[in-house]
């Protein structure tokens, strides 16, 4: 039945017998057989037709809305179906490196056959609990991971700017080094302190920069910042300025379970080396 609602709003649209069968690949025999079936199963004429012209019907007009919703939602059944039947990786990864996960996800989208990517931004503790219990098929996680998961695709995020509060004294600097941080409060996103940095640590709970930006508006401390995240915030207050820190970056990693391994996790590790390899 579906074919000949197909067929009777082919018809509809186009008025002719002729073309709506070239439109669908038909023969116009097989069209009109097509229309007849589903006029003897509506009970209904559907069109008024002679040899110069077809039309619709007052009965076909009322009835055509009702074939268009049949015909979307046939559409949005295979679209579904579709989707549900490739495989899907679930990956989660740290706000910091969103763009880089979006292009993971075009990448898996775009191989044959596709897979699927259901992103889940997450913070180091969070994202750790989720891949332990098989919540997510992967994540993206600062270094060292937990021991119990395996890791590939390491790559660095430089930090090279600090955050500090509007009016601070450190704000006219063109640039601060770590002389001008000793008795500064240091915000730390996530469990492990800045190497080589001297001031006193404050812990910011799972590597949340904008939590940590919030501590910062607030008078807290300041906070070592990747360039990554400086070109997007626009706060009025906080302010950025050029951190040299001799080569201070965070480091990340591809991490999952090593009881967990699939074809298409493996997809997800190449997919992840060649995005970091061709930006």
């Amino acid at each position: 039945m579906l074919k000949e609602i197909q067929c009777f709003a082919g018809v509809a649209g186009r008025l002719s017998f002729s073309r709506a069968a070239a439109d669908l690949g038909m023969s116009q025999p097989a069209m009109s057989q097509a229309i007849t079936r589903l006029e003897r199963a509506a009970g209904v004429r559907l069109f008024e037709r002679n040899a110069h012209r077809v039309r619709l019907t007052a009965e076909g007009r009322a009835l055509l809305p009702y074939a268009e919703q049949v015909l979307e939602s046939a559409t949005a059944f295979s679209a579904e179906a579709a989707r549900l039947a490739r495989p899907i990786i679930h990956l989660a990864y740290p706000p910091l490196v969103g763009a880089l996960a979006a292009r993971i996800a075009r990448r898996l989208a775009g191989r044959t056959p596709a897979i699927g990517v259901e992103l889940t931004v997450a913070g180091r503790s969070t994202a750790s609990k989720a891949l332990a219990g098989g919540e997510v098929s992967a994540a993206i996680l600062a270094t060292p991971a937990p021991a119990a998961f395996v890791t590939a695709a390491r790559f660095h995020v430089t930090v090279d700017h600090l955050a500090v509060p509007a009016g601070h004294a450190l704000e006219a600097r063109p640039r601060v080094g770590p002389p001008d941080l000793a008795g500064q409060v240091l915000l730390t996103p996530g469990s492990r302190p800045w190497q080589g940095l001297p001031g006193r640590a404050r812990m910011v709970a799972d590597d949340d920069f904008a939590a940590a930006l919030d501590l910062v508006a607030a008078g807290a401390g300041v906070l070592p910042i990747p360039q990554l995240l400086v070109r997007t915030v626009r706060r009025d207050d906080v302010r950025f300025v050029p951190l040299d820190a001799g080569g201070l970056r965070i480091t990340y990693a591809l991490a999952w379970s090593k009881e967990r391994v699939t074809p298409e996790l493996m997809a997800l590790v190449q997919a992840v080396q060649d995005a970091l390899w061709t930006r």
